[in-house]
């Protein structure tokens, strides 16, 4: 194990899913944290504390999760790559802010480690039930983008690939982890510095008398400035024109929010990111997505021993939502079992976009324990028969 310039802990490790998310963001070039401890996400900012004075970072307790959901944006202004971390009643009190980071175009990461809610819930125990106001939990019309890790290597991974979509489409990007994932301890794997692929933010290269914060670049995309370098620049919540200006008319309410967005919806399949195995002749396809995945993989064998033609489709990427390829799934196979750790979240996306062409069913699981995988098994061999 060593050390590179830039902090990255290059080499093996064994890491619980909250550990290896932090360096994941150090790794990703995340110099800013905010946040508020809240069980059972409070490991990933404690070992930021011990980890950021080291690489010229800075990790800031703010008085609640409010404070810390804006903190954080004014960071990314001022130059840096910034995270919140947050969980259950948390991330409610962020989703002001979600919105506020989407309408201002702040690249910027939310982590959230699902636990069973609603309300205080059950603080020490697993959930997935944040997954609906991940994306739809602040009000109007915007698009965020959405991962979940099923391992701590991918909490090292996909962090990183979190800080890349953020900054490739100046978006705010939930990183949807859950109480298993965060608390178990694995093996993570740490490439040198040098062969993690990070996206630079995107400044523009006009003089300050020609640029306009928000005048669409490539990919719909503006490009950015920070605090300091003599540009001028408005950062509002209010509806603004292509020069941040606020203009609270319908022409420019249509022009900006169908940008941000279309500015995700039209790259979709660029972001999309989904793990198929044993899709192809399937009768049954299991999606699931997190902790679930892996319980989901032990009915899968089970089912597979008793001769059912099974596949499964993991998400990586949740938001945006794989249409596409549940639209082609849903005309091959006879059914599409859906287990969660909800009530029914994700299942309703995979049900709107079979259609009625293949039959959805659902395993639902109210939280504070994973399911168990004889009744994932059960649903299977129903779906088959």
């Amino acid at each position: 194990m060593r050390s590179d310039p830039v902090g990255v802990l290059t080499g093996r490790h064994y890491l619980d899913g909250n550990h290896a998310c932090c360096e994941g963001a150090l790794a990703a070039g995340c110099r800013f944290a905010a946040g508020y401890p809240i069980t059972p996400s409070t490991e990933i900012v404690e070992r930021m504390a011990k980890r950021f004075p080291g690489v010229g970072g800075l990790f800031i307790q703010m008085e609640d999760e409010i404070a810390a959901s804006i903190c954080l944006q004014g960071a990314v202004w001022a130059g840096k790559k910034a995270l919140t971390v947050t969980s259950g009643p948390g991330l409610s009190l962020m989703m002001e802010h979600v919105g506020y980071a989407a309408i201002t175009e702040t690249p910027c990461v939310f982590v959230d480690v699902q636990r069973g809610g609603p309300s205080t819930g059950l603080p020490t125990l697993p959930g997935q039930a944040d997954m609906m106001q991940a994306r739809w939990g602040s009000h109007g019309d915007y698009e965020i983008i959405a991962l979940s890790p099923s391992s701590p290597q991918e909490c090292f991974d996909l962090t990183i690939d979190a800080f890349n979509l953020s900054e490739t489409y100046r978006v705010p990007v939930m990183f949807m982890m859950d109480e298993c994932v965060g608390h178990m301890t694995e093996r993570v794997d740490i490439p040198p510095a040098d062969e993690i692929q990070i996206v630079p933010r995107r400044y523009t290269a006009k003089p300050p008398d020609q640029y306009q914060p928000y005048a669409p670049g490539e990919n719909m995309v503006p490009d950015m400035v920070k605090a300091g370098d003599d540009y001028r620049f408005h950062v509002t919540g209010l509806t603004h024109d292509e020069r941040g200006y606020p203009a609270i008319d319908a022409p420019t309410q249509d022009r900006m929010v169908r940008r941000l967005v279309d500015k995700v919806r039209k790259q979709a399949d660029r972001i999309v990111r989904i793990e198929e195995d044993q899709v192809d002749g399937a009768d049954v396809v299991v999606v699931a997505y997190g902790i679930t995945y892996r319980v989901a993989l032990r009915a899968i064998a089970m089912a597979r021993q008793k001769g059912v033609r099974v596949g499964s489709l993991r998400l990586l990427v949740c938001w945006p939502f794989p249409e596409q390829r549940i639209r082609e799934l849903s005309g091959r196979v006879r059914a599409i079992v859906v287990p969660e750790m909800n009530l029914g979240q994700m299942y309703y996306e995979v049900e709107r976009c079979a259609a009625g062409r293949s039959r959805t069913v659902l395993v639902p699981h109210a939280g504070g324990t994973v399911h168990d995988p004889g009744v994932i098994l059960e649903a299977i061999m129903e779906a088959a028969r």
